[in-house]
C-alpha cells in the first residue's frame, strides 16, 4: 500500500524585484502578517506619549508641513506635521490624551 506524502515539501513561487524565484516556504512564512502599503493619509503616532496640544480639528484644509499636534514623549516634544495637503478628515486625539506607537492621530483625504 502507497501512502500519500502529507509532509513532502514542494516548490513555490517567490517574487523578489519583479524576478520570480522557486524555492521552500515555510510554514512561518506562509502565515506571516501581509505587507500593506502605507495610506499618507494617515497620521500616526510614532512613539508613546501624550498629546500637549491640537492645532488643526475635523474639516479644516492642511498644506505639507502644517502643524497638527504636539506629542510629548520621553520629555521631548513632537510638532506632528502634515505630510500631505488635503481636508482634515477626522481627528482621533485631544489635549492631554496618552498615545500609543501606532495610534491613528489623523485622516487627511
Amino acid at each position: 500500500m502507497i501512502m500519500p506524502e502529507k509532509n513532502k515539501p514542494s516548490f513555490e513561487s517567490l517574487i523578489v524585484d519583479d524576478v520570480k524565484y522557486k524555492t521552500f516556504l515555510t510554514k512561518k512564512f506562509r502565515n506571516r502578517k501581509k505587507y500593506v502599503p502605507l495610506n499618507p493619509g494617515l497620521v500616526s503616532a510614532f512613539i508613546p506619549g501624550t498629546i500637549i496640544k491640537v492645532f488643526t480639528r475635523k474639516g479644516r484644509k492642511v498644506q505639507v508641513g502644517d502643524k497638527l499636534c504636539i506629542l510629548e514623549a520621553m520629555k521631548m516634544q513632537n510638532i506632528i506635521i502634515s505630510p500631505i495637503a488635503g481636508k482634515v478628515k477626522a481627528t482621533h486625539v485631544r489635549k492631554g490624551q496618552m498615545v500609543h506607537k501606532g495610534h491613528v492621530m489623523f485622516e487627511i483625504e
